[in-house]
């Protein structure tokens, strides 16, 4: 059965309906809407830490979140919260509104990274370092996948994205990039870890995206 699709803000991409997509208001969620949440931002997470601990180059909004953590002496996950939080106050005068999955994506994501980092290896040899980086890409594919069929609002930086596409008139995909460049530029200022990893996420981040959002349509009508 095809299922009808539902619709992120305005000038991103649609997403498909799922047997746990919630529907009607952001901040109503069913126990199945709940946990598909959190697994998806916990895998999330947990692939963004894979990122970190490969050592060879973070996602770029992480390359951010380590140079401020470095320089406030917190910690990344701690980091990113901050940053989260900080990017929420200028919703109003973006006119984003934020919803359940919003929240829970500030908190979850930023206890995955501190949770997970300290258990996952630390590769040195280069082949090793660029699979666990490969598999961290695919982890946040399938996290994003399962978080984005929720329907329960965009993450903080995606409702960045969206708001900034709005109030400028610009196209979505030159106010990301725009977005993504400053938050590396800025990252590796302030001692962020830049490399093949960042140039490899870049990459391959829509594609995983797309994979894991098929995935989650899938796993739905099985």
């Amino acid at each position: 059965m095809r299922r009808r699709a539902l619709r992120l803000p305005r000038g991103a991409r649609s997403v498909p309906a799922t047997a746990w997509s919630a529907s009607g208001s952001r901040w109503r969620a069913r126990p199945v809407t709940l946990i598909a949440l959190v697994v998806g931002l916990w895998l999330f997470g947990t692939g963004e830490a894979m990122l970190i601990e490969a050592g060879i180059g973070n996602s770029p909004w992480t390359v951010f979140s380590e140079g401020l953590g470095d320089r406030l002496g917190i910690s990344i996950g701690a980091a990113t919260f901050a940053t989260s939080a900080a990017i929420l106050l200028a919703w109003p005068a973006l006119r984003e509104r934020p919803g359940l999955g919003t929240i829970a994506n500030a908190v979850v994501i930023a206890v995955a990274l501190d949770v997970m980092s300290p258990v996952l290896p630390q590769p040195d040899a280069p082949t090793l370092q660029i699979a666990q980086t490969l598999a961290g890409i695919a982890m946040v594919g399938v996290g994003s996948g399962l978080y984005l069929t929720c329907n329960l609002g965009p993450g903080p930086r995606d409702g960045l994205m969206t708001g900034l596409h709005r109030v400028l008139d610009q196209p979505v995909a030159r106010v990301r990039l725009a977005i993504e460049v400053s938050a590396v530029a800025v990252g590796w200022a302030l001692g962020g870890t830049v490399g093949v990893g960042t140039v490899l996420f870049a990459l391959l981040i829509g594609p995983a995206v797309a994979l894991g959002l098929a995935a989650a349509a899938a796993a739905s009508d099985s």
